[in-house]
């Protein structure tokens, strides 16, 4: 362990970014103080990658199912119980909840349940309901996280038209969803709601489904969602969403009106609100309107001196895992270890409803050269039933800089292809390379040595 006697680190967010700040700070011999307003872990933990993942994996029963009997392999039926399934997952993040506070208990890491008031020079001002406390720093990592984007005339109600946290708590599926956004958390609770039987309607105001990505890979997920029955529709924009006599009446462009029982939105995230003198201290934001202020930082995560920004708060990308790296970094850095400027590599991506999808690094362009594979040809995607999608490396300067999957068990490739990317691999790499047969990192394999072609 490092010694920094005396040096104080305050720590504001104890999501992905921040716990895990707390927790190297406190290994490189800092005095950590972590102050979070709710619970441990955040909105991935609470309210987003955690549940999703449970909810998703507690159903699959049904979409395995599906994919055997369309190719009249198996018959019968799956019913899970949603009411049995929010009970194992409440266990399961209040068991979370506790090892995450033993574990700060046992470090030595001092929690403070509270919000954060303001910022002044060496001072962050916390407080909960009535009490106040002055908490001095001599670095403070903001890791303040985001929130649910909304806009006028869509956004929830707390009626009939719902965000993200009591759309996963529901004890009985609706017999019908409105889902407006299609990026991941709609398409992936798209798939949790088709599954328990819902009748879902997915919308979205960008051309294509996962606007994000490849838009090869929007064709393989709209085929998909066709096929299962998902009324999915991209390229359609809201006039309104409210509740009407207990439902959901979402109104689209031009006229036309769909009524469900309940609502999602689901169409991004915003910047969570900046602390009281921060801006005073010498903080800039990327951008000032009230909705985009995030914080802006420069190469070392710092966006003051000694007040660092990491997590989705800083707006760079917003996944829990980079919101975990650069909570490492900014601690490793307040604490002198990390002179170097912050530079993780790529980031991996990934969605895990069905199909699946995962990305890191480049995005194929008209002109790039791209090689690729049908997971059609793998025999464990053949295996399951499930063989729609493809693999797709992107190729620059004869190096890997970028490759895309989408189909089944596409998000269990990111380690392998995140490797790949960041050490920049050329063909004689790829070949080099051992794969277990059958798996499916094999598609990766068969994309690695493919033919190359230039996208048009």
């Amino acid at each position: 362990m490092t010694s920094n006697p005396g040096k104080r680190l305050v720590v504001v967010g104890a999501g992905p970014g921040g716990y895990e700040a707390a927790l190297t700070g406190q290994a490189a011999g800092l005095d950590v103080t972590l102050v979070e307003r709710g619970k441990l872990g955040g909105t991935c933990l609470n309210w987003g990658c955690i549940p999703t993942k449970h909810l998703l994996a507690t159903t699959l029963a049904v979409e395995a199912l599906a994919a055997q009997a369309r190719q009249k392999l198996a018959s019968g039926s799956v019913t899970p119980d949603l009411a049995a399934i929010q009970a194992k997952k409440k266990k399961l993040l209040a068991a979370t909840h506790s090892a995450m506070a033993a574990t700060l208990k046992k470090r030595g890491i001092r929690l403070v349940t509270a919000n954060l008031a303001g910022v002044s020079v060496g001072m962050a001002h916390v407080a909960a309901r009535a009490e106040k406390e002055d908490i001095p720093f001599d670095a403070l990592i903001l890791a303040l996280g985001s929130r649910a984007a909304a806009f006028p005339g869509v956004r929830p109600d707390g009626q009939a038209v719902l965000g993200v946290a009591p759309v996963l708590d529901f004890e009985t599926p609706p017999e019908s969803l409105v889902i407006v956004g299609a990026g991941a958390i709609g398409l992936e609770i798209s798939e949790i709601y088709h599954r328990l039987g819902t009748k879902v309607t997915l919308v979205d105001a960008a051309p294509r489904l996962a606007p994000i990505e490849d838009p090869d890979v929007s064709k393989v997920v709209a085929q998909v969602m066709r096929r299962k029955g998902i009324d999915a529709r991209p390229g359609a924009k809201v006039e309104s969403l409210v509740t009407e006599n207990g439902r959901a009446k979402l109104t689209l462009a031009g006229g036309e009106v769909i009524m469900a029982d309940k609502a999602l939105v689901a169409i991004g995230r915003f910047a969570a609100t900046v602390a009281p003198g921060l801006a005073e201290l010498g903080a800039t934001f990327a951008d000032t309107s009230p909705n985009r202020a995030w914080i802006a930082t420069d190469d070392t995560l710092q966006t003051a001196p000694g007040i660092y920004a990491v997590g989705d708060c800083n707006g760079r990308i917003l996944l829990a895992h980079a919101a975990a790296s650069q909570g490492v970094y900014a601690a490793r850095h307040a604490a002198g270890l990390e002179p170097a400027p912050y530079a993780p590599g790529p980031i991996p991506g990934c969605y895990y409803g069905s199909p699946e999808i995962m990305r890191v690094g480049a995005i194929a362009a008209p002109g790039d050269a791209v090689s690729e594979a049908p997971f059609v040809a793998n025999p464990i995607a053949q295996a399951h039933a499930d063989t729609a999608g493809f693999a797709r490396v992107v190729w620059k300067d004869d190096k890997i800089a970028g490759i895309t999957a989408v189909g089944h068990g596409a998000s269990a490739m990111g380690t392998l292809a995140t490797l790949i990317v960041s050490q920049g691999w050329t063909r004689r790499q790829a070949e080099a390379l051992v794969f277990p047969h059958p798996g499916l990192d094999e598609t990766i394999r068969a994309a690695l040595l493919g033919e190359r072609k230039i996208k048009a």
